[in-house]
């Protein structure tokens, strides 16, 4: 017999399976004896109040065991000899296009211009050591994607366009922890997701796909109104197309604009990372000055509101976390988050940003939000001393326009230069985040403290561009057998909403290939 309850614990029941069945047998009536297994469906942290409770959804196995793994396994056919299409980019819509594709009986090739997730870790480590960025290889391109070596977030708001289940259990499928499955804000972790990503990669050349890396696109191949195929590293690369280059992939950009296939200018989110120390962060959402104790995770916060018509929010926020450099190219400073699996680390920081249109840049440019990132992110650059050492402020000394002249401890590797955000930034920006702080502060008391260091720039926050397609069809507007996908198309916001594009995508390119469209 099984059942399931809605139960509210206190952390440390939740933390420990025999308090657990202890307390569901004390609580429903049984005898503990007879309790063989617990699985727990969902599980969220509510803080609002100075007691915490922990809130589960569990299955209560009576006299028997549970039948079938946590999880719902995909089976992938050999696709050796079968039709094949074409995935760029393989981060985590281009990865989860080749998978679906698999599925539907079509044989993937994955063209990543980075290198493969183990190759790209030593990169990363150098940007640090010697203050320069791989323009191919780095936190933003590569295998993986962007999400890669940036937290491995899974929470997303994105309910209508697809499974989010299925996405959850492709990633337990390769070896992702079945946790993510219960938890309100599933997270993976950048110390586990590169074996998962190396784990998905090896699931499509298992089944005969292909995956080659360090392999460039440069242009697509037309046959009329039609893609046949891309250039790559002076290679023809035959088939449909699927187009997922991530939100970073600016010469994707510039080569779509200057061929004159139909984009348009999206708005994004620009700031600053807020970072806290994170015993700071636990004390204040936990209302306790012991912080989270022994049974709670380190603690996350939220935060939005409107500032003169625009959005100001918290963003990706990264409990234990670092600070890390997401440049992609020489003379620019762009900064992200990420956090290890037991989010331990002595700091805590989140994006800080205010929302921008399209329509708050002049002019017709599809490429003009762009043109205002890269602008930012040099203006960064110069004010770090034209090195990957950023500029920064303590967050009271920002919202009282005075300049730093220390700065405390941070994550952030490369280093920390004191700098007036309040003065460089654009008037716009850096006025709605002083009257967010403020908001936030009074939200929150001891939120808005001079222990606190903003960092500069956040930008990459979501595409600028939006790559038009068909909202049936999911097909270029014009272009048969072209499907833009995922975060960098402007079509998603996360790992797990460019996963789902990435399966919506593929599901259309075999419809495509089988005359339906």
């Amino acid at each position: 017999m099984t059942n399931e309850y809605q139960i509210r614990v206190q952390p440390h029941v939740a933390a420990n399976e025999q308090a657990l069945c202890c307390w569901l047998a004390d609580e429903y009536g049984f005898d503990v004896r007879t309790l063989t297994a617990v699985r727990i469906l969902r599980r969220s942290i509510d803080a609002r109040q100075r007691t915490i409770f922990v809130n589960l959804k569990v299955r209560c196995y009576i006299n028997e065991q549970p039948q079938q793994d946590e999880y719902v396994p995909t089976v992938y056919p050999d696709v050796s000899s079968a039709p094949q299409a074409i995935v760029v980019g393989a981060g985590p819509g281009g990865l989860f296009a080749a998978l679906r594709l698999i599925e539907l009986g079509i044989c993937p090739i994955v063209l990543e211009r980075g290198k493969d997730v183990h190759e790209r870790k030593r990169d990363l480590a150098q940007i640090a050591k010697t203050q320069q960025v791989d323009a191919e290889s780095n936190y933003c391109f590569g295998e993986g994607g962007a999400g890669a070596y940036s937290d491995g977030k899974l929470y997303t708001r994105s309910k209508k366009r697809g499974s989010i289940e299925k996405i959850l259990n492709v990633f337990c499928q390769h070896g992702a922890s079945t946790n993510i499955l219960a938890d309100a804000h599933p997270h993976i972790g950048t110390d586990k997701l590169p074996r998962v990503i190396e784990a998905m990669r090896n699931t499509i050349l298992r089944s005969g796909g292909e995956v080659y890396f360090q392999t460039k696109v440069t242009s697509l191949m037309l046959d009329g109104n039609r893609v046949v195929g891309c250039l790559a590293s002076d290679k023809e690369f035959r088939g449909p197309v699927i187009l997922a280059t991530g939100h970073s992939a600016r010469d994707v950009y510039r080569y779509l604009a200057d061929t004159k296939i139909e984009i348009e200018a999206k708005g994004i989110a620009v700031g600053v990372r807020l970072e806290h120390p994170s015993e700071l962060i636990d004390q204040i959402q936990y209302h306790n000055k012991q912080g989270r104790g022994k049974y709670l995770p380190a603690a996350e916060y939220s935060f939005v509101t409107q500032i003169d018509g625009r959005g100001v929010y918290s963003f990706c926020m990264c409990p234990g976390g670092f600070v890390i450099p997401a440049a992609t190219d020489k003379e620019q400073i762009v900064v992200n988050g990420m956090s290890p699996s037991n989010r331990g680390g002595q700091w805590s920081n989140s994006g800080m940003v205010v929302e921008m249109r399209a329509e708050d840049i002049a002019g017709d440019d599809p490429l003009r939000v762009m043109h205002f990132q890269e602008l930012l992110e040099r203006d960064c650059w110069q004010q770090g001393n034209r090195k990957q050492t950023a500029p920064a402020q303590r967050m009271a000394d920002f919202v009282n326009n005075r300049l730093s002249y220390d700065l405390p401890r941070s994550s952030y590797a490369p280093g920390l230069i004191s700098s007036p955000l309040h003065f460089w930034m654009p008037q716009d920006i850096s006025h709605r985040l002083q009257e967010g702080f403020k908001l936030f502060g009074r939200m929150s008391h001891g939120f808005l403290t001079n222990e606190a260091v903003m960092i500069g720039v956040e930008t990459r926050t979501s595409a600028p561009v939006r790559i038009i397609r068909d909202t049936e069809s999911l097909m270029h507007i014009r272009l048969q057998g072209l499907f833009p996908c995922g975060e960098g198309a402007g079509y998603a916001g996360g790992i797990v909403s460019a996963g789902v594009d990435g399966e919506r995508c593929a599901e259309a390119l075999s419809r495509y290939m089988n005359g339906v469209l």
